[in-house]
């Protein structure tokens, strides 16, 4: 029998953690729950979950502060749930580290739906147990590199950690060297027929920028009008 997969939902309202945790249990997930920051990285100290649906508004330890401190040491995908549907805490939120988005309130089905989609996604790396892969894939264009099997990107031989959705994004315009991109293309691309906002999008490219700056690299060029391409010729 497959194991089912672990979600860790953290949240400080009981009745929607009761009500997000009967969903996933439904659509065949393992939940776990914690009521703040603090108690929720202590259960991901304790046993890494498959994804966590992480609220931002909590007391003792917000969920800002929980995904930095989780993104020190894993790079488990990470749903932001809040109670505002504030630019600032979206974009904070995915510039720290997080996959996706949803405000309050929202439909169980459709939270159950981005999970899936970023789980997907996560999967998309051989795991041991799946058939053995074709050879190695590797995209590379000038000092960027991507193994798509060891799920790594490479600038100039140094490693540059990225989430499992920025991983898609970069990959996606990698694949297609010179092609200019709009924000509805890569949407497609990224997210499997989930609707995000542009913002959405561009929080992820500014993140995937930062990086890749720090080890002193360029890697995506935005197109005014139209939205982005590979920043190398």
């Amino acid at each position: 029998m497959t194991e089912r997969p672990s979600i860790l939902v953290v949240d400080d309202d009981p009745h929607l953690r009761e009500v997000v945790s009967f969903a996933l249990s439904q659509a065949g997930f393992h939940v776990e729950q914690a009521s703040n920051g603090r108690a929720g990285l202590d259960q991901v100290r304790r046993s890494v979950p498959a994804l966590i649906v992480l609220d931002i508004m909590m007391p003792e330890m917000d969920g800002l502060e929980m995904c930095r401190e989780v993104r020190r040491t894993h790079e488990v995908p990470i749903v932001f749930l809040s109670s505002r549907d504030d630019e600032v805490d979206r974009i904070l939120g995915l510039e720290l580290g997080g996959d996706d988005y949803l405000a309050k309130p929202f439909s169980p089905r459709e939270l159950v739906a981005r999970i899936k989609a970023v789980l997907r996604r996560a999967r998309a790396n051989a795991s041991p147990a799946a058939p053995a892969p074709v050879p190695s894939q590797v995209l590379q264009r000038g000092p960027l590199r991507m193994d798509l099997d060891l799920w790594r990107a490479y600038w100039n031989g140094q490693e540059v950690v990225l989430t499992v959705t920025e991983f898609h994004l970069l990959a996606a315009l990698l694949r297609a060297p010179g092609k200019a991109f709009t924000r509805d293309e890569l949407m497609t691309r990224v997210y499997e027929n989930v609707v995000v906002s542009d913002r959405t999008i561009d929080s992820h490219v500014r993140h995937i920028r930062q990086k890749f700056a720090s080890a002193g690299g360029e890697v995506i060029q935005t197109v005014h009008g139209l939205g982005y391409r590979l920043a190398i010729p």
